[in-house]
């Protein structure tokens, strides 16, 4: 293993640790043999925009993706709908049985995201916002960690850390492309880096190839590159009027698109020896400590206790 390994004391795959498998909700699990997929519009923009979408993926999907929180590049651009967009996404969950994520950009959304989304997720412009990290480890809720727009694949993984340092073990990575010089593509999807977590780490890896493409005909085809190579889910915009989406319009799939990639994606599953959550009528039950299988937990718990002295120290 590389010197990264060294730096890492929970986040590391060692010998014999399986990865780790993450519970969204009381129905999904991320890390399993099953790839999961999430799919949703950038934004929640009212109710009847996402009871069309709970319709139309329910069945498809694993968990429906709504922000609430934006973090916009200009401050005149639509922020978000902030709690009553959670009320929404709440709604919508206990109506469709469908496992929510949202996006957490300060310490101060955690309570009331936690209390009405399933999943937390950190953005790549908060990858190394290490206040909110270390305040997300004093949560149980699961965490979705963004890679930074330039990160390492070794400053992903301390940001890790951090979530996991401070109590919280259910943390799922995710690879959503890092700036170049190239402008075609939004951002460029470093499938390599997704290889290599696998390698470095028992935390589950997933991909979100629409921020990394920025151009929704691209994203297809890079969905099914990601779950080829091993990523243990996806993460992908989609929108009833895609063109009408408040915020990253470009790169929003239609639903019917979205339901289509989700059937693409079954025999590239099949053929590694993994199948797509949702995808089997009978789901297996698995015993979750906190979100991690018990095994894993269990090499964890002193390997936690070395990181937290060390954080003390």
């Amino acid at each position: 293993m590389s010197e990264i390994s060294n730096q890492i004391k929970l986040a590391a795959r060692t010998e014999g640790l399986q990865t780790s498998e993450v519970s969204i909700g009381d129905s999904v699990t991320v890390g399993g043999k099953p790839v999961v997929v999430i799919g949703g519009p950038c934004t929640v923009e009212n109710a009847e925009q996402m009871e069309i979408v709970a319709t139309k993926l329910k069945g498809s999907v694993s968990a429906i993706r709504g922000g609430v929180h934006k973090p916009r590049t200009s401050p005149y651009a639509f922020q978000g709908m902030g709690e009553e967009g959670l009320d929404i996404l709440n709604s919508m969950s206990q109506k469709h049985g469908l496992p929510t994520v949202t996006e957490v950009m300060s310490v101060e959304q955690i309570a009331a995201c936690a209390e009405k989304a399933d999943m937390l997720q950190v953005g790549s412009r908060n990858m190394q916002n290490f206040e909110l990290l270390k305040a997300l480890g004093k949560t149980t809720k699961p965490i979705l960690l963004k890679r930074g727009l330039s990160a390492t694949i070794e400053e992903m993984l301390l940001a890790a850390e951090y979530i996991m340092a401070h109590g919280n073990p259910n943390v799922v990575l995710c690879e959503r492309g890092i700036r170049s010089f190239d402008t075609f593509t939004r951002n460029v999807l470093d499938l390599g880096a997704v290889v290599a977590l696998k390698q470095l780490t028992h935390l589950p890896v997933i991909v979100d190839p629409s921020h990394a493409a920025g151009k929704r005909e691209l994203i297809a085809d890079l969905a099914r590159a990601a779950v080829a190579c091993g990523a243990d889910g996806l993460i992908i915009e989609c929108h009833p009027e895609p063109e009408k989406s408040v915020s990253d319009a470009r790169q929003a799939l239609s639903l019917e698109d979205m339901v289509e990639l989700v059937e693409s994606i079954k025999p590239i599953a099949a053929a590694i020896g993994r199948s797509v959550a949702g995808d089997v009528a009978k789901k297996r039950q698995i015993t979750v400590v906190q979100g991690i299988g018990s095994q894993s937990a269990q090499r964890l718990t002193l390997r936690r206790k070395v990181a937290r002295k060390a954080v003390r120290g």
